[in-house]
């Protein structure tokens, strides 16, 4: 018989890993090619994994919880025919080979260890993310020990997980040789065990102690509840936009009377066509869209010192979940559709994300987000960020009010239909001229509704 590797699958560009849920097929089963077999959770969203090829599942090589690195072996299907060795690439091979450290939780932390190890020579010129540099800054790690830290990373780079290990290590004593990189060689070996009471050593401390403090203890009436795995996901990815990006707020207030009026003349014959609810975020979508063509320059993200310009216009929608959580499916190429398309396109993603059937393709590559705040009847909202993008907006409720209205015969006063936009930008690469005249350009386009609009 054929034996065949299955591997874990890559899901998304930025996706380097995936933790296995569940299987949904066990030892001796036979599966069809394309049959899900697994079921995944990256850092994005939740999957089924389906077979590569028909037969039976000889082996399952990764058990439930432990997480695996993309290309690395997770089962031998057995696919029938004569005897021979199970086929494995020789790309799968290398991942295999980094992925062992992952696949065997016992040795976690002999690789952890391992980390916290001083290079013999600084990694002058090497690149490093906003979010590590950061994390030094806070830390009071400077340019010359940042250099000694091994990088586990791309090309040698310093990952998040590097520099936090780091500093856990030196804050524990157990990076003794790290501590001095900035004093010269000959201080180095001599006084190692004095090494951690080092003057740069202080400040780092007192922000070391409250990471690292042992869980409160509550006493009364109290529930504790711990966070489930999507939840510590988007509290880890809000902390670090807090910290990469200094975000600044500006708000407009616009007159969506025509819109209001419009979508309440349509609706009806809409979902009688169509099947499906005609909501207010397709129209906030398709003005947003217009403002970025206008201002390109909000549609960027940036890497170092670069600025990233995309040429695509991809619209995340923050979409809540039965449980609380939320998610962020996306409108790809939304340039490219009418009315119709975004509002048929919205309705599939937000319907698959209540019942946690996105893809990660689903997910991948947004470049500009809208929140709908005004949806739980907030007014206006400072939203977070999604990184690595620059701007997000809140579409907030809508509000009716006496407003001033000219006209040719004088001014009256009527009632209107107002909303607030809330626009947040990340100020390294965003000025508040741009970002102003961004959420007003939104506004415009919105209040310049053709109440003839056809859809």
């Amino acid at each position: 018989m054929a034996l065949v590797e299955m591997v874990m699958p890559k899901m998304g560009e930025s996706i380097m890993e995936g933790t296995v849920l569940k299987w949904l097929k066990q030892v001796g089963d036979t599966i069809e090619q394309d049959e899900s077999v697994l079921e995944v959770a990256t850092d994005k969203v939740d999957t089924e994994v389906p077979a590569i090829q028909g037969g039976v599942l000889k082996e399952i090589l990764v058990q439930e919880g432990q997480v695996v690195a993309v290309g690395a072996p997770i089962a031998i299907i057995s696919t029938g025919g004569d005897d021979q060795p199970v086929t494995t690439a020789p790309a799968q091979q290398e991942a295999q080979a980094s992925a062992e450290p992952v696949a065997q939780p016992a040795e976690a932390p002999q690789a952890a260890a391992h980390a916290t190890q001083r290079l013999e020579q600084p990694a002058s010129g090497r690149f490093y993310s906003p979010l590590v540099l950061n994390i030094a800054r806070e830390e009071g790690i400077g340019m010359q020990e940042l250099e000694y830290i091994p990088g586990t990373g791309k090309e040698g780079r310093v990952s998040k997980k590097d520099i936090l290990d780091y500093v856990a290590s030196r804050q524990n004593g157990t990076a003794p040789a790290a501590q001095p990189a900035a004093a010269p060689a000959p201080q180095v070996q001599a006084p190692q065990p004095q090494a951690t009471p080092q003057p740069q050593a202080a400040p780092v401390a007192p922000a070391a102690q409250v990471s690292t403090a042992p869980a409160q203890s509550y006493s009364g009436n109290v529930e504790i509840i711990e966070m489930d795995r999507m939840r510590k996901m988007i509290s880890q990815r809000m902390v670090d936009s807090k910290r990469i990006s200094p975000h600044v707020t500006s708000f407009v207030e616009a007159d969506v009377t025509n819109i209001v009026n419009w979508r309440n003349k349509t609706k009806d014959a809409y979902k009688k066509r169509e099947g499906e609810n005609l909501t207010f975020t397709p129209i906030f979508i398709e003005a947003i869209v217009k403002a970025i063509k206008d201002f390109p320059m909000i549609n960027v993200s940036v890497d170092g010192d670069r600025i990233i310009k995309k040429r695509d216009i991809n619209i995340g929608v923050a979409v809540a979940l039965p449980s609380g959580n939320l998610i962020v499916p996306v409108i790809h190429n939304a340039d490219q559709m009418n009315l119709n398309g975004i509002s048929k396109r919205l309705n599939d993603l937000a319907n698959r994300a209540r019942i946690n059937k996105l893809t990660p393709a689903d997910l991948a590559d947004p470049t500009y987000t809208i929140s709908n705040v005004g949806s739980f009847g907030n007014v206006m909202g400072t939203p977070i960020i999604m990184q690595p993008q620059v701007a997000i907006m809140a579409v907030g409720a809508i509000k009716k009010k006496p407003a001033v209205i000219e006209t040719p015969e004088g001014d009256l006063i009527g009632i209107r239909q107002f909303m607030f936009l809330s626009h947040s930008y990340d100020h390294r690469v965003v000025d508040g001229s741009l970002g102003g005249m961004f959420v007003r350009r939104v506004a415009d386009y919105l209040e310049a509704f053709d109440p003839n609009t056809s859809i």
